[in-house]
C-alpha cells in the first residue's frame, strides 16, 4: 500500500516509522525531517498517487488547510486518515471536503500517547464510511492494538474527546484524594490499596497513579516527564466544552476540569509536566489558596 504521512512530530513520526517496515511510506512535515523516512518537497508532493494519505496535525485549522491542499493532488477514491485530535466540526467539515473531491475520509485520533506510537500499541476511535474503515484497518493493526468504529465521520474525534474529558475528571479527583489523605495521615499505599480495588477503581488510579512509587509505574516515578502533557489535556478538555456548547450539553465537571488545567497550564506555567502532576500541585495547598 502506498502511504503519504503528513505532519511528523512526537507521534507521526514513529507511527510513519512502524508503518515504513512494510508499506511504501512519503512523508511531509513543515519543521521535523526524522531520519529513516522518504520525505517530500510539499504536502501536495507527498500524496500524488498514494492510495492512502494520513494526517497526524495540531489542530481544525492546520487540518482544514492541508486538506485544502492536498485533496486536490490525491488519486480519485483514495482515503484521507485523519489521526489528528480536533473539534468534531473540522473533521466533519473535512470529510464533506474529502467526499467532494471523490475521495473518502476516516477521522481516527488516538490514545496511547508517544509511548504507543513508538511501540505500535495505540487505540484507534474512527469515524466514517464502514468501508473506508475495513480498508484502512491493516494500517490500525500496524500502528496499535485496538481499532473501534464509532459510526459516521465525526464520531472518532466525539469518542476522543468523550474519553478525555472523562480523564482528565478522574486524574483531578485522584489527586484530590492523595492529597486529603496526606493531610489525614493516611498511607499512600494503604490508599492505593484500597482504592484500586473498591469502588474507587479508575484507569488514573490503577493503571497511571499520579503518586511516586506507587502502584504500576508511571510518569510521577520520572519527575512527572511527561507521557501526556498537561497541555494536551487542557487542549482536549477545551475540545469537549467546545463540544458541549455546540450540543447544548451540561458538563460541569468537564467545564471545571478545564478551568482548573488552564489555571494549571497558563498561570502556573506547568503545562509541560505530565497532567497527573496536579498531585504536587495540590500538596502544595491549603483550602484557604
Amino acid at each position: 500500500m502506498k502511504i503519504a504521512f503528513i505532519g511528523l512530530g512526537n507521534m507521526g513520526a514513529p507511527m510513519a516509522t512502524n508503518l515504513a517496515q512494510t508499506h511504501d511510506i512519503t512523508g511531509f512535515d513543515t519543521v521535523a525531517k526524522p531520519a529513516g523516512l522518504t520525505l517530500a518537497e510539499s504536502a501536495a508532493a507527498s500524496v500524488k498517487g498514494a492510495d492512502v494519505v494520513i494526517t497526524m496535525l495540531p489542530n481544525g485549522a492546520i487540518l482544514k488547510a492541508v486538506a485544502d491542499d492536498i485533496h486536490p493532488a490525491m488519486r480519485k477514491g483514495a482515503i484521507h486518515l485523519d489521526c489528528s485530535t480536533v473539534d468534531v466540526a473540522s473533521a466533519r467539515a473535512v470529510a464533506q471536503q474529502a467526499e467532494a473531491h471523490d475521495l473518502q475520509a476516516v477521522d481516527a485520533p488516538v490514545s496511547g500517547g508517544i509511548g504507543g506510537a513508538t511501540n505500535g500499541t495505540l487505540t484507534f476511535m474512527a469515524g466514517g464510511p464502514e468501508n473506508a474503515f475495513e480498508k484502512v484497518r491493516p494500517l490500525f493493526d500496524i500502528m496499535g492494538q485496538k481499532a473501534v468504529h464509532c459510526g459516521p465521520a465525526g464520531n472518532g474525534q466525539a469518542a476522543k474527546i468523550c474519553n478525555n474529558m472523562i480523564l482528565g475528571i478522574t486524574m483531578i479527583g485522584t489527586c484530590e484524594a492523595f492529597a486529603l489523605a496526606d493531610k489525614l495521615g493516611l498511607d499512600r499505599q494503604a490508599m492505593f490499596d484500597v482504592v484500586s480495588t473498591s469502588s474507587g477503581y479508575s484507569w488514573s488510579m490503577n493503571a497511571y497513579c499520579p503518586a511516586p512509587g506507587i502502584g504500576p509505574q508511571s510518569p510521577a516515578d520520572n519527575g512527572y516527564k511527561p507521557g501526556f502533557a498537561a497541555v494536551l489535556m487542557l487542549k482536549d478538555l477545551r475540545l469537549s466544552q467546545q463540544a458541549a456548547k455546540d450540543a447544548n450539553a451540561d458538563t460541569p465537571l468537564g467545564k471545571a476540569a478545564t478551568e482548573l488545567y488552564e489555571l494549571f497550564v497558563e498561570a502556573e506555567g506547568m503545562g509541560e509536566l505530565d497532567f497527573s502532576a496536579m498531585l504536587p500541585r495540590f500538596e502544595k495547598r491549603s483550602r484557604s489558596d
